[in-house]
């Protein structure tokens, strides 16, 4: 895999490959031609795409010429459309191989006639993954010699692996809850009810991870905490802690990046123990802002997707979601019954997703432990509205 962001990529990058004499391996091969729009074509192209996926990623090059499988000149294909092209690359993987994969196409103009075309595919972690197209059903990995069809052993290793990291997530998860419920934070804390939010990338249980925290000690604002207009930033054991007041002072909200990638963000000010309400716009608010900023960050430090999102709400048994009489019947509200509300994860495998499609579901089940039908801030049409 070539060792640059893929949208920055251009043709010295590749030239480069060519001077340095770099041969295929399992993290890059090059093909002169675009697939063809035979079957078999389609299945060797996807075969490539999903091996890629269940080793360790990798960039597959198009319009690049190799003798032994080393890299010896760019020739470039000449494309009528290019845009056309890649969307229908995009449309094969995505429909020929399950589960889905993310796989990223980028285009690098050769001359002004012929360009070359690279498609990023990361590592999974949530595979294996199958070929399924016109039933063809098989799985493969890569080693230094291509690719491979995983034999029985292979694959029960591969799903088992799949299934520990999923455990070690959620287990994480709880282990945070209940280290936060104690009193076990980065910094001294608000009491009372806690708004809880963390990312977890799949990779973040890799042994390898570590991301570099450099872009966020330069610029703290992209971890700006949930719920605040200040904060201070300090570089501790875990990574980089971005937190609301001074050091003397509780802090009532901060964020927690990981060096493996992962955010934990928790606020403590909406939640009110002496009122004992859920400020029915205010939160929503707050995590429709906040949550496309952390994933922005991560797309940033080039931490990979899919990644887990989790929402909790700890320390609010009691609590009634706070609403205008004049829109609900008194009768309608009902106070949680629980000290803490663990909500399904949602698993985000695009930074281009829409956070409100990974949000409303949650809100949805927030509002019905207080006793209403879903979140009546959101209108028919899926667009969020204070009410």
């Amino acid at each position: 895999m070539l060792n640059k962001v893929l949208e920055k990529i251009d043709c010295k990058d590749l030239e480069t490959l060519v001077q340095n004499s770099v041969a295929e391996g399992k993290s890059i091969e090059y093909k002169l031609l675009l697939p063809g729009n035979t079957d078999k074509d389609k299945k060797e192209f996807l075969a490539d795409v999903s091996s890629f996926a269940n080793t360790a990623g990798g960039d597959l090059i198009f319009g690049l010429r190799e003798e032994n499988g080393v890299a010896v000149k760019i020739e470039g294909i000449a494309v009528l459309n290019t845009d056309e092209e890649i969307r229908k690359y995009d449309n094969l993987i995505r429909d020929g191989i399950e589960p889905r994969i993310q796989a990223a196409i980028h285009k690098v103009q050769v001359d002004d006639e012929r360009v070359a075309i690279i498609i990023r595919i990361c590592k999974s972690w949530i595979g294996p993954h199958r070929v399924i197209f016109q039933g063809h059903d098989k799985f493969y990995a890569r080693n230094s010699g291509g690719k491979y069809a995983l034999d029985t052993m292979e694959l029960r290793a591969a799903f088992s692996l799949s299934d520990t990291l999923v455990d070690k997530i959620k287990h994480f998860r709880i282990e945070r809850i209940t280290a936060l419920m104690a009193g076990n934070t980065p910094i001294p804390f608000y009491e009372g009810g806690k708004i809880v939010l963390h990312l977890i990338p799949l990779e973040a249980f890799s042994p390898s991870i570590s991301i570099d925290i450099k872009p966020i000690i330069n610029s703290p604002a992209k971890l700006q905490p949930i719920y605040c207009s200040g904060w201070n930033h300090r570089i501790n054991l875990e990574g980089i802690l971005t937190y609301s007041g001074g050091r003397r002072d509780s802090s009532h909200s901060y964020v927690q990046l990981y060096r493996n990638g992962i955010i934990e963000a928790v606020e403590g000010l909406l939640l009110r123990a002496e009122k004992k309400h859920i400020p029915s716009v205010a939160y929503e608010k707050e995590l429709l802002e906040s949550l496309p900023m952390f994933l922005k960050t991560l797309r940033e430090l080039n931490v990979n997707p899919p990644v887990f999102v989790f929402l909790t709400l700890a320390g609010i048994k009691g609590f009634e979601m706070a609403v205008k009489s004049s829109m609900f019947l008194y009768n309608d509200r009902y106070p949680i019954d629980r000290d803490i509300l663990v909500l399904p994860e949602s698993l985000i495998e695009s930074y281009d997703t829409d956070p409100k499609e990974i949000l409303r579901p949650m809100f949805d089940l927030i509002w019905n432990a207080c006793g209403f039908q879903r979140s009546f801030n959101f209108d028919e049409s899926g667009n969020w509205s204070a009410r």
